[in-house]
């Protein structure tokens, strides 16, 4: 715990608590610490636990002014190491963290410097109500790009102009999302309803995601300012778009760059790993022996579930590729069983593969082997 006369602004940081959005947030946290503030990062007790049983004990005890806290998320009690069904998650949280977060926020202040201020997930809005109630500001981070933003916070639009809920299933595959959508501002020409965050593909109009984004997109209002995990130059139109309508937006990204460059490596910060998973080291080693620019790198991320059929089909295109691999295949990457490929597939594919079942993401994309990287959904690439 940090001396209560330290004087410094104590910023409390709230990850939604899905791998993605806990990565980012602790680069966040991290720049926000050498800029003198005190942080405590918040995570769920199941997240947590699922940290030290990764990356070890060390990886929470943080240091004098970067703690790190918990709250409980609602769920059932797990020790599944997998991520949360989303849906569930998302109800959870939204209806039932808020008086455990008040109760962490005033043993906050009774042992820490008092809370100045709070960045929460843009997917945990509950944090406002207890920002409102201390009176002090609130920051939300979207961990998604600008465009992507700007999208949820047209589903509103959407659903009035009668779009969805689809009228029905076939919808989803009968050429109906092939619709140009270019009614939003500072949305690019040709963007089709396909090409929105897919929350929209449901016929449900009291689906939980649905819902759930309309609700978090239309408390955004109530923050200080938003930020997100973007730059300027690379999104000028979304951003001048959310600006109209929205608190201050502010574009701090990309930071897995910026914490490399503002981190010295010999910073106890540099130290401090998010990874829910057990990395698998050697494929560094491998990579060590591949060519520039020679490997495909597969990582689906941390939600993406699939069949063991649509695992096979994508196992033999990479086969049939004719280059170098390294896969991630997750513990809990196929919907309620473990995966498994075709003794075919690895014979074929001898000498030229590696599958691990996690791996240090960052760096695996930095080495100069992988030549191609396949979008995940873990902050890096959404």
């Amino acid at each position: 715990m940090g001396s209560i006369s330290s004087g410094k602004p104590h910023a409390v940081c709230v990850p939604y608590p899905a791998q993605g959005h806990i990565n980012p947030m602790l680069k966040l946290a991290k720049l926000l610490h050498i800029r003198g503030f005190h942080v405590t990062l918040v995570l769920t007790e199941f997240n947590y636990r699922r940290l030290v049983r990764a990356c070890g004990p060390k990886a929470v005890e943080g240091l004098s002014d970067f703690q790190f806290a918990t709250i409980p998320d609602g769920l059932p009690p797990s020790d599944d190491d997998a991520t949360q069904d989303i849906p569930s998650l998302c109800a959870s949280t939204s209806t039932t963290c808020l008086e455990p977060f008040r109760r962490l926020l005033a043993d906050l202040n009774i042992h820490s410097p008092p809370v100045s201020c709070i960045v929460s997930d843009g997917a945990m809005s509950f944090t406002l109500d207890a920002a409102r109630e201390l009176d002090i500001p609130e920051v939300l981070f979207w961990t998604t790009s600008a465009c992507g933003y700007l999208a949820y916070n047209y589903y509103r639009h959407l659903i009035d102009r009668g779009i969805i809920p689809l009228k029905d299933a076939a919808d989803a595959s009968n050429g109906f999302l092939e619709t140009e959508v270019d009614w939003i501002p500072g949305l690019a020409k040709g963007i089709r309803l396909k090409d929105l965050p897919s929350f929209i593909r449901t016929t449900d109009p009291n689906d939980i995601m649905l819902n759930f984004v309309l609700r978090e997109t239309e408390r955004a209002s109530m923050g200080t300012a938003i930020v997100l995990n973007s730059f300027e130059s690379l999104e000028h139109s979304a951003i001048e778009a959310l600006q109209k309508f929205l608190p201050p937006i502010l574009p701090i990204g990309p930071l897995s760059l910026k914490t490399r460059l503002a981190i010295p490596p010999e910073s106890p910060l540099a130290n401090m790993d998010s990874s829910l998973w057990k990395e698998d080291s050697t494929c560094m080693d491998w990579l060590r022996d591949r060519k520039p620019a020679s490997v495909v790198y597969v990582n689906f991320g941390s939600i993406t579930v699939m069949t063991n059929e649509q695992l096979a089909e994508f196992a033999w295109g990479l086969a049939t590729s004719g280059f170098d691999f390294l896969w991630v295949l997750r513990p809990d990457l196929v919907t309620g069983e473990s995966a498994v490929l075709p003794p075919e597939f690895v014979e074929e594919t001898k000498g030229r593969g590696l599958m691990a079942s996690w791996c240090a993401q960052e760096e695996v994309l930095m080495h100069p082997a992988v030549g191609v990287f396949s979008p995940t959904v873990d902050g890096t690439r959404r």
